[in-house]
């Protein structure tokens, strides 16, 4: 799978270790910076994850900041992005398994790199239960919501 990781500089130090770790389980990486730890925006590293997505240059993405919280709320406001902070590997893997997640989102300042680790191994085998009615049902109402907002601009 190719996957594509970004991250601000709060979660510089951690994309390095994660980027690597996703290599060293077989997979592609598409490294979107930052590729230091200077000051730098979130908002600039989700849309680049999240157009990756949307390109078909990857099939997955892992996004970090320092909380997790900034790259979650900036990524879901790009069409077929389903981003998600996870702190814990049963979301980590119940998000792609019931809910099609392909945005793992990490908080480097809360999370330590063991957890981080057990968190995108569990991501990263998780598969989307496509013969379950429930599930489909639900992902496809989900992106009924999303076709008919994101095509307007209105202010919240």
């Amino acid at each position: 799978m190719k996957i594509a990781i970004a991250a601000d500089h709060a979660g510089f130090a951690l994309k390095e270790e994660v980027r690597e770790q996703i290599r060293a389980l077989g997979h592609e990486v598409l490294d979107l910076g930052a590729y230091d730890d200077k000051p730098s925006d979130y908002p600039d590293f989700a849309e680049a994850v999240g157009k990756a997505l949307m390109a078909g240059e990857a099939e997955r993405g892992v996004l970090i900041c320092g909380s997790g919280v900034g790259v979650t709320i900036a990524a879901n406001k790009m069409p077929g992005v389903r981003a998600s902070m996870c702190h814990d590997t049963y979301s980590a893997h119940q998000g792609v398994e019931h809910d099609d997640m392909n945005v793992l989102v990490l908080g480097a300042r809360i999370i330590g790199r063991a957890v981080a680790a057990e968190l995108v191994e569990a991501y990263l085998h998780a598969k989307f239960s496509a013969t379950e009615e429930r599930l489909v049902r639900r992902l496809n109402k989900v992106r009924a919501i999303e076709s008919e907002f994101m095509k307007t601009s209105g202010k919240i």
